[in-house]
């Protein structure tokens, strides 16, 4: 679980996992046009790349080879599983 806080705590991977919450199933091109069209990323492929080997090692996006392209999908689990460690309740007025 610390792996899925520490990828969430950058802006960029959030920012990456938005956008794949959105449209899933892109590539690497395909985040860096979406990050620099709409939230003005100027980082490079490499960097971005680094961002989704981070949120891999967390657990919260996924990757699969198809020919020559790798294919990234958010995988909302590890986000589900602290969910259910702590529950969200209602607070009751003292």
């Amino acid at each position: 679980m610390v792996d899925v806080f520490r990828a969430l705590d950058d802006e960029t991977r959030r920012l990456i996992l938005d956008g794949l919450a959105e449209r899933d199933g892109q590539t690497l091109f395909e985040i860096c046009t979406m990050l620099t069209t709409r939230h003005g990323v100027g980082s490079s492929r490499q960097a971005i790349s680094q961002h989704l080997a981070v949120l891999e090692d967390a657990g919260l996006v996924a990757s699969e080879r198809r020919g020559r392209t790798k294919v990234h999908h958010f995988n909302r689990e590890p986000l589900a599983a602290i969910a259910r460690r702590w529950p969200l309740t209602e607070e009751k007025p003292p």
